[in-house]
């Protein structure tokens, strides 16, 4: 059983998985500051000076906290949009890449009769010049 664990999580997607895990969290947090600490006051400066998260109604002792709602979906599209730019930069990035190296692996590789035949060519063509 151990020895089946072990294969499983060294597996090269399990630890691409951890790694990306771990990298959307701190990409998560980042991104919550920026919404909290930079977009969400000039929002509520636009509207204002609302400031969503206070924003709440209530109803005998419960209160619902509608604004903090509002703060965690307006995260959720910022942090959806920032994650698709980045991966659509990653895939322009991946694709030009890999069209230099389709090119560089399309130049042809000359055969010996082909080489042979550019020499005579080429030799022919001194001739001529020096004619």
């Amino acid at each position: 059983m151990w020895k089946e664990f072990k294969e499983f999580a060294m597996r090269g997607n399990v630890v691409d998985l951890a790694v990306g895990v771990i990298i959307g969290g701190a990409f998560g947090k980042i991104v919550s500051s920026f919404v909290n600490d930079i977009l969400m006051p000039l929002v509520g400066l636009l509207l204002g000076g609302v400031d969503f998260s206070g924003l709440s109604w209530k109803f005998g002792k419960a209160v619902v906290k509608y604004g903090m709602f509002i703060q965690t979906v307006v995260d959720f599209f910022i942090i959806s949009f920032s994650i698709f730019v980045f991966v659509k930069v990653l895939n322009k990035l991946y694709w030009h890449n890999k069209k230099k190296e389709e090119i560089k692996d399309t130049v042809p590789t000359l055969t010996k009769e082909e080489e042979l035949l550019m020499e005579i060519r080429d030799l022919l063509k001194q001739q001529r010049e020096m004619q």
